[in-house]
């Protein structure tokens, strides 16, 4: 079987098995943990400067708010404030911790995405104690420092062992490569014990209405869609794939406890079914980038004979 098939068959079947298992739920708590072994990988390759910054960065993380304040009205409209909750954590969630190795694996460049990362989500998680109280309609005091630990653990963390491994051994930033299939099972396993979460969920939702739950996940699926549409759109001919991915690809499990904190499962469905949106999508990237023929060998003509 190909790279791009088996990874393709990889995530489709932790979604089904995810799905199938709602008892993994139970383990739940390794995702955060599997997230941040990810990280430490991609940081330990990633080299930070100016470089890495873009105006287009700036475009991204404007279009991140615009977007979720578009989902909250459009929600609003269609279902009232659940369901305007549910569309309005789908749009706000910052770019995943996953994003910069998905982009690795598409072959795009990853200091563009990390840089991205790490842009929406200190100032999104610095806006959230401001934001929430708006649409949540109460108070929230002690949003910012839950906030903080919350991406400070996750991103600085890794990012300050990668930083000093790599002063350490400047050898281990050739570590990536090698832990490329490692990396991958990682965030596999996260989709798996995501998408059982979500199942665990459901299957105790008996009163749930099937409108209201159809409306949620008809919103995630727009918002998903414009998310990488309007990343890609602001990328441009320069950085197209990266700009889509770092718009589009969502840190959910960050926005999935804020909306079980402060709001309610119903609410945290919005980016619950956002998982299932996006890593299909990711699929679907990787199996067409994979089946790409390779660029043609360049011949180089042969030295003239001396004469």
């Amino acid at each position: 079987m190909k790279p791009g098939l088996a990874r393709t068959v990889a995530i489709l079947a932790a979604i089904v098995l995810g799905a199938l298992l709602p008892q993994a739920a139970a383990a739940a708590w390794l995702i955060r943990w599997l997230v941040v072994g990810m990280l430490f990988v991609v940081f330990l390759q990633t080299r930070f400067s100016r470089d890495a910054l873009h105006r287009t960065h700036a475009l991204l993380l404007a279009a991140n708010l615009a977007i979720a304040a578009a989902a909250w009205a459009l929600g609003y409209l269609v279902g009232g404030r659940e369901v305007a909750l549910a569309a309005f954590f789908c749009g706000i969630t910052p770019t995943a911790t996953a994003a910069p190795v998905i982009t690795g694996f598409l072959g795009g460049r990853v200091p563009y995405v990390v840089a991205a990362f790490l842009l929406s989500n200190l100032v999104i998680a610095a806006l959230l104690p401001v934001i929430l109280p708006f649409v949540l309609g109460h108070p929230t005091p002690d949003a910012f420092a839950q906030i903080t630990r919350s991406v400070g653990g996750v991103v600085f963390a890794p990012l300050a062992l990668a930083w000093l491994v790599r002063r350490l051994h400047p050898a281990a930033a050739l570590w990536p490569k090698r832990l490329g299939n490692v990396t991958f099972g990682a965030w596999v396993t996260a989709i798996f014990l995501i998408t059982a979460h979500a199942s665990a969920f459901l299957r105790h939702q008996t009163n749930l209405s099937p409108s209201v739950l159809f409306a949620v996940a008809a919103l995630s699926l727009l918002t998903c869609i414009a998310s990488f549409a309007l990343g890609r759109l602001i990328g441009g001919r320069a950085f197209a794939p990266e700009a889509s991915q770092a718009l589009g690809q969502k840190n959910t499990t960050f926005t999935i406890y804020l909306a079980m904190t402060y709001a309610n499962p119903l609410v945290a469905l919005g980016p619950t079914f956002y998982v299932l949106w996006h890593n299909l999508w990711n699929s679907w990237q990787l199996h067409r980038h994979h089946r790409r023929p390779p660029p043609p060998a360049t011949i180089t003509p042969a030295a003239p004979a001396p004469s």
